[in-house]
């Protein structure tokens, strides 16, 4: 019998607000927008699929 490996294409993301230099975790696949804890600046815009980043990707966590 054969084991099926179920892998996700999506993935937790460490970002940097470009504003203010906070980082901050957030979904690959935002379905709202993500904004930065501190100065509001917006980081992802969700796009129906993968969610578009405005922050700069510091990180890809497993």
């Amino acid at each position: 019998m054969k084991r099926i490996a179920v892998t996700t294409e999506s993935k937790f993301i460490k970002l940097l607000c470009r504003k203010c230099k906070n980082e901050q975790v957030t979904f690959s696949k935002a379905s709202s927008v993500v904004k930065c804890l501190n100065c509001e600046e917006v980081l992802v815009v969700p796009t129906g699929g993968k969610a578009e980043m405005k922050g700069k990707k510091i990180q890809t966590l497993t």
